[in-house]
């Protein structure tokens, strides 16, 4: 099982912007892909979940290292920009991860996302990584009832330290995890790389399909991200650059 996931971020939090850059009369596009310092609920807490949160400066020495991408809904066919082509800026500062990316309207599909954008379709921003450092703590969380009483309980915690942040996205969908399919999407790499089989069958109480999580721990999956780390920048990036479908440098 891979590593690798993906995060979206809401419309009003990535702050969509279309406007132009100095004197110039195309529009560019802004917004922010990631928060840090911002704790999410990924599935469900309470039972099968967990919640998580990016630490200050996690993407800081991907942005350094690789040749990120701008997509649309994660499809490496709508290619908008790239950092490369030095139409793609991603900025790392204290907030977060901040787009600024040129609007080629040669492009058709770019001219329809240009308008999307202006007509609030598009729901947000979202991110494609792979996790090179993360931690776990217990937490206790306090949330109010219909009654008015306050219910404490204790969840997971997942702060993320470090990633290899491969793309940034435009979406038009919400990420809602429902299906089977979207479970083991979510939370399934990150219990993995956990590789605590206790925390995997605590949740499958509430969500069966995770007992399948197991395979890939008696596979020895866990380890595959330090594998990764000792290998030379151009190397990795030109491994994950592959297995994300995307042009080589």
């Amino acid at each position: 099982m891979t590593t690798e996931e993906r995060r979206d971020l809401s419309l009003a939090a990535a702050g969509l912007q279309l406007r132009a850059a100095g004197d110039e009369a195309e529009q560019r596009f802004y917004g922010t892909a990631m928060l840090y310092g911002t704790r999410a609920a990924i599935g469900n807490p309470k039972s099968w979940g967990f919640f998580e949160e990016f630490a200050p400066g996690a993407a800081a020495r991907s942005l350094a290292e690789f040749d990120q991408r701008m997509l649309i809904d994660h499809d490496t066919y709508y290619l908008v920009s790239r950092v490369s082509a030095g139409d793609l800026t991603l900025t790392d500062t204290a907030r977060g991860v901040e787009v600024d990316s040129a609007l080629d309207d040669e492009l058709s599909y770019v001219r329809d996302f240009r308008r999307n954008v202006e007509k609030r379709r598009i729901t947000g921003m979202s991110i494609g990584f792979w996790v090179r450092e993360a931690r776990w703590e217990e937490i206790e969380v306090e949330e109010p009832r219909p009654d008015g009483k306050i219910e404490v309980y204790t969840a997971d915690l997942r702060v993320i330290s470090d990633i290899d942040l491969m793309e940034v996205s435009g979406v038009t969908f919400p990420a809602y995890v429902d299906t089977d399919a979207d479970v083991r999407a979510q939370v399934g790499p990150a219990l993995v790389a956990r590789g605590d089989r206790a925390a995997i069958l605590r949740r499958a109480e509430h969500r069966p399909e995770l007992r399948e999580l197991l395979k890939h721990l008696d596979a020895g999956a866990g380890p595959a991200a330090t594998v990764r780390a000792r290998q030379p920048v151009a190397e990795r990036q030109q491994a994950l650059a592959a297995r994300w479908n995307l042009p080589a440098a």
